[in-house]
This record gives structure tokens, C-alpha cells and sequence, in this order.
């Protein structure tokens, strides 16, 4: 078993779309529209889906805006620079909402921005791998 996509509900299918690609740098996978049913899916993604997780942002042609809830809590994406990575979402245009820094009552570098909806994405550095011991 693995996990194949996570769902949003996105407002602007076309702001998102570009959201995830030029600012976040994922790639648009497949796109769908299913006139009967008035909605589109996108997915999209750092690499393909069948050697990955991806994103399905489904489009309902009617509704423009979604309340979050309090369930929801944030996507995790690894970077290498989470300083780089946030001044290159901020100069695309995308929102900062916590600066790059450590975790509380931790090392790990962490920041968060958010996608058009206001949907959370954790940034995380990634880590040097330890080295194994025999």
C-alpha cells in the first residue's frame, strides 16, 4: 500500500494550478474536466504519480470559496533551504506566514506559507542522513 494523492478543494483552479507550479515548483500531471458532475481535477506534483504522492485539486464549477475548518492541519514539503525557499515564494507573489527558524523545542528548520485557499504548507530542511553504524 502507499498513499497515492490529498484532496483540496480549491476556489481558483487556474490561481492554484499556478500556485503549485511556478511558485512551488511541482509539475501539473493530468487535468480533467467532468462537464455532467460541474467539476475539474488537477493533480499535480514533484514527480510522476505512480512514483509518488501528488496533490488533486478539485475545481467545483459553482463554488468559489471553502471554509478550511479546524481538522485540516498542513501539507510537509523537504527543501533544502527553507530561507531560499521562502524568499522565492514571497518574490512569486506567494504569502509567508512563519519565517524560516527552528521548530519549537527543536533543531529542525521549519516555515509556512500558504496556497491561494489559505491552505498550511510546512516547509522542512532536510536533514543530512545519519551515518550507519556497524
Amino acid at each position: 500500500m502507499r498513499i497515492l494523492h490529498t484532496m483540496l478543494r480549491v476556489g481558483d483552479l487556474d490561481k492554484s494550478i499556478l500556485f503549485y507550479t511556478n511558485i512551488m515548483g511541482m509539475h501539473l500531471l493530468r487535468k480533467n474536466d467532468n462537464p455532467e458532475y460541474k467539476y475539474t481535477l488537477a493533480f499535480v506534483g514533484f514527480q510522476p504519480e505512480k512514483e509518488g504522492a501528488v496533490l488533486e485539486l478539485t475545481y467545483n464549477w459553482d463554488q468559489s470559496q471553502y471554509d478550511l475548518g479546524t481538522a485540516y492541519g498542513h501539507i510537509a514539503i523537504e527543501v533544502d533551504d527553507v530561507a531560499a525557499s521562502c524568499d522565492n515564494i514571497r518574490n512569486g507573489g506567494g504569502k509567508v506566514t512563519r519565517e524560516a527558524g527552528p521548530v519549537k523545542g527543536g533543531k529542525t528548520i521549519i516555515a509556512f506559507v500558504e496556497d491561494p485557499d489559505g491552505y498550511k504548507i510546512e516547509l522542512i530542511e532536510k536533514k543530512e542522513p545519519f551515518p550507519i553504524e556497524l
